[in-house]
């Protein structure tokens, strides 16, 4: 990740209750790798659409346009009646989209 995000809170001192319930939905659906990343990601920026449904943010500084190329979707099945939807590239979380959830924790 950039260096900025060195010095960004992580995610699991931000929202611990919220780090639990994305490394069990990784897991639930064989996605291993990911999950082992979900201790050492940070909050690097949050999504700013001022949406009151969204809580997404970023866990790298956001790209200047599309991710191109290595970047995949992964859908998780939330465990709140909302979307859980992760931006990886190149095997590494870049953006976590949380919608429709209570205030994480």
């Amino acid at each position: 990740m950039e260096n900025n995000a060195a010095y960004a809170p992580l995610l699991s001192t931000t929202w611990p209750v919220f780090t639990a319930e994305l490394g069990a939905a990784l897991r639930a659906e064989g996605e291993e790798p990911l999950a082992e990343q979900v201790g050492r990601l940070r909050v690097v920026q949050t999504c700013g659409c001022g949406d009151g449904f969204c809580q997404s943010f970023y866990t790298a500084s956001p790209p200047a346009g599309a991710y191109g190329d290595g970047h995949r979707n992964v859908c998780l099945d939330a465990p709140w009646p909302g979307h859980l939807i992760l931006d990886v590239v190149h095997d590494e979380i870049r953006y976590v989209e949380v919608l429709y959830r209570l205030p994480l924790c």
